[in-house]
């Protein structure tokens, strides 16, 4: 269990860091080059680190199904949104919103066992768990702007006395 959850600490880190690495090419070069460079130098570097630990079992795929072939197709729609979530809304509210809706989605298909995983029962402590992460988001974004907007005012003010 602890090296899950190191590894899933760490996935998380890279993916934060990835996508700061994303928007910041789509800023100079646009979404689908942005896309194009982000899986195109992942697939060489899975292919090199993939040959070099598991040399030809790389290609040995037995009974997988068809449309699980195509699931690097979801990383074209995962890059493209996310940069352009973070370009509209900045980047920790975009990837609050992206990890909530990870997280509900999940959860709806391991309690309806979809996708061929198995199915797992839905208890009302995962929706509460999911919803105060909504909740979360929900005071990410809105809880501080009372704050600012009192700060804001009295930099104005006080700007208007000098």
């Amino acid at each position: 269990m602890i090296l899950g959850l190191l590894f899933s600490l760490i996935a998380g880190a890279l993916l934060s860091v990835q996508n700061i690495f994303n928007s910041k090419v789509n800023e100079r070069a646009g979404s689908w080059a942005t896309t194009t460079l982000v899986l195109g130098l992942g697939f060489l570097a899975s292919m090199v680190f993939g040959l070099l630990f598991e040399g030809k079992e790389l290609f040995h795929l037995q009974n997988m199904k068809l449309w699980y072939w195509f699931s690097g197709l979801l990383g074209i729609g995962v890059v493209t949104f996310i940069v352009q979530g973070m370009k509209h809304l900045g980047p920790s509210y975009a990837i609050s919103i992206v990890f909530a809706s990870q997280l509900a989605f999940a959860l709806l298909w391991d309690s309806l066992g979809l996708l061929g995983l198995e199915k797992v029962p839905f208890t009302f402590k995962q929706l509460i768990g999911v919803l105060v992460i909504v909740g979360g988001v929900v005071v990410f974004k809105f809880g501080g702007r009372r704050e600012s907007q009192v700060q804001a005012k009295k930099m104005v003010e006080l700007t208007n006395e000098v």
